[in-house]
């Protein structure tokens, strides 16, 4: 079974920084592509960053040279680290995976969803 467990919201203040960490289980980092996905009150969900055996680790140009994706493979687990926050990065951040070898770092579609974690950024 695929789970995803979501972790390391909070609320931080503008130009703060913070790192949300993604487990997994149920499958391969190498054979799924992962990503992150927010979503804001009222808005729909938006793609942040995504890595893929083919695409390697890709960040949005919404976020690119603020926020980057990694991943620790012997720990099952997709990290996002959020430097420069704003106020407008305010969501709920899930993470999120298919099986499929692409990754389109601003898309929200997926097929595996974790629960998702709180991120607020105070002006």
């Amino acid at each position: 079974e695929v789970q995803l467990v979501e972790s390391g919201g909070g609320l931080v203040q503008a130009g703060g920084s913070l790192r949300l960490s993604c487990t997994v289980s149920g499958f391969r980092l190498d054979d799924y592509a992962v990503g992150w996905v927010r979503q804001a009150p009222g808005d729909d969900r938006e793609g942040v960053s995504c890595f893929s055996s083919s695409d390697g680790l890709r960040d949005s140009a919404a976020v690119k040279g603020r926020f980057t994706i990694s991943r620790d493979n012997a720990k099952n687990t997709v990290y996002l680290q959020m430097n420069s926050l704003k106020p407008e990065d305010t969501a709920v951040y899930y993470c999120a995976a298919s099986a499929r070898d692409w990754c389109i770092p601003s898309s929200p579609l997926y097929d595996y969803w974790g629960r998702g974690t709180q991120v607020t950024v105070s002006s």
